[in-house]
């Protein structure tokens, strides 16, 4: 069995978006259009209807190819428990109100019992000072967390 990747919103963005001029961001895209051709079929990727809902929005035709790669992807769920994990996220701290959303991606990973959630969302989630507390509420709340990462982090060595 493969193991299950969480593919945050941020990772399909990056995937399809126009390459940026920013010398940071065109790296990520580079290394995530990398990624999706080369190391995800040693996963089984899955996402939510949050990840489908933000993929969406904006420009018409930028969400229409982030839906196209999602269509790729298998759909989980984000039951009660997601929502109360989500919850406990922001209350206990380690992910701020202003970022709920970025909790309820969290949560749904976790409750999904998924292995990685692959993400470039490094200022809330895969975030090397608050991932210690986030894995912290999880078990907390009787869950074993998922390994937080980045595309770049989760391949193989070349």
């Amino acid at each position: 069995m493969k193991p299950r990747v969480y593919v945050e919103t941020s990772v399909v963005s990056y995937l399809t978006a126009r390459p940026s001029a920013d010398i940071v961001v065109a790296a990520h895209q580079q290394i995530t259009r990398h990624w999706w051709e080369t190391c995800r079929e040693r996963f089984d990727l899955v996402a939510s209807g949050l990840v489908v809902e933000e993929a969406g929005a904006g420009d018409e035709q930028a969400a229409r190819e982030r839906l196209e790669e999602l269509a790729k992807v298998t759909l989980v769920e984000a039951s009660e428990d997601a929502l109360s994990l989500a919850r406990q996220l922001v209350v206990s701290g380690p992910i701020p109100q202003r970022a709920a959303q970025d909790a309820l991606h969290v949560a749904i990973a976790v409750t999904n019992g998924v292995d990685y959630l692959v993400t470039w969302n490094c200022r809330y989630i895969a975030n090397a000072t608050m991932r210690r507390q986030i894995e912290a509420v999880c078990r907390s709340a009787g869950y074993e967390p998922p390994t937080i990462c980045t595309p770049e982090e989760l391949r193989e060595a070349d």
